[in-house]
């Protein structure tokens, strides 16, 4: 398998958000957040480690119940999609229990072809295979026991944003919509970060089809994105201009590093990647959506864009958050407070 070794430069044109190669998680559930469930004692919020099949492939994810679970009982349930480079056990985990506290039943799964979730060829970044994660997920937590199907709401986060917008419309299982940090994972691959690469489109795809040709040729499956964490420094990070990919190469490498967070993907997923769009269709979002961004996210133009867009709902929401940028809404108790504060009104307001 061919990988691409990136600069700290070309991270920030590519627009990676994660990183590859982690020290193993001391969490008995490889779980990396502040506040992690340790241990699961009766009354208080539990986690649950569970498996099921979506076209195939073996899908890894966790569960969480409320204080006082029973199953005989009504719930409604969130769907919780992890960034790109993510996993469950990072952010969207995080969210996932704190939104359990809050007496819903979640789940965050592993991306197919990502994570702890099987899946080939590994890294494989497609927006029908991250879409279907979030179908898969509402199919799976719709059947748990104590789940109410027709109180089911969605999160989010960053590239699982812009996923999530994209399942939303047309999965009306869907009663309530949000995201956080929201990344349009098609616009950037195709326009560059902060649309700085419009210059080289027609190139970036050329590259991609070759990717695939090898592909089917040889067998050999090239690599894009790849980051050796260990090799940068404090001085390579500073020199980053952007807070995402700055603040980012310490979340995913240090602060929050998790051994099967990568962002290493397929150079052929750029095919794909580069003509998707999260905001196309947009419109076809009737379900209440809450779009939530960081007031110094570099990122935050995305969100912007895709809720000006999004005409199909007569309530909506976009929600600033003073002073965060966008990787400190993953983890900084102020800034997650404040965006679970919002989550927790909304949810209640749309999920009857």
């Amino acid at each position: 398998m061919k990988k691409t070794l990136l600069t700290t430069a070309m991270i920030m044109a590519l627009g990676i958000t994660g990183v590859a190669g982690a020290a193993p998680a001391t969490n008995p559930y490889g779980l990396v957040y502040n506040g992690a469930i340790t241990q699961n004692v009766k009354g208080q919020v539990n986690i649950h480690p569970v498996h099921y099949t979506l076209h195939g492939v073996k899908i890894a994810a966790n569960v969480y119940t409320p204080a006082n679970y029973d199953k005989n009982k009504s719930y409604p349930a969130i769907v919780v999609a992890h960034p790109n480079g993510g996993v469950k056990e990072q952010v969207a985990g995080l969210y996932a229990q704190s939104l359990a506290e809050k007496g819903y039943i979640t789940i965050a799964a592993d991306a197919a072809f990502q994570g702890a979730s099987g899946g080939e060829p590994r890294h494989l970044d497609v927006p029908y295979y991250r879409t279907e994660d979030i179908h898969g997920m509402i199919d799976f937590i719709s059947k748990y026991p104590g789940v109410d199907a027709n109180r089911i709401g969605a999160l989010g986060i960053c590239g699982g944003g812009g996923y999530t917008l994209n399942a939303a419309k047309s999965d009306k299982r869907l009663k309530a919509v949000a995201t956080l940090s929201m990344f349009n994972s098609g616009r950037v691959r195709r326009n560059g970060y902060m649309d700085t690469q419009l210059d080289s489109i027609q190139e970036r795809l050329a590259a991609a089809t070759q990717a695939r040709a090898d592909e089917i040729a040889t067998g050999k499956v090239s690599y894009a994105g790849t980051v050796d964490f260990d090799a940068l420094t404090d001085e390579s990070i500073a020199k980053i201009t952007t807070d995402l990919y700055r603040e980012g190469m310490d979340y995913y490498g240090r602060s929050h590093r998790h051994p099967n967070s990568t962002f290493t993907y397929t150079q052929s997923s750029l095919m794909e990647l580069m003509t998707w769009d999260a905001t196309d269709h947009i419109d076809l979002i009737n379900a209440p959506l809450l779009m939530i961004a960081g007031e110094k996210a570099d990122s935050r133009y995305m969100t912007e864009d895709a809720f000006k867009k999004a005409t199909g709902t007569n309530k909506k929401e976009l929600y600033i958050i003073p002073e965060a940028t966008h990787i400190k809404t993953y983890y900084i108790p102020e800034y997650v407070n404040k965006a679970l504060d919002k989550l927790g009104d909304f949810y209640k307001a749309n999920i009857k």
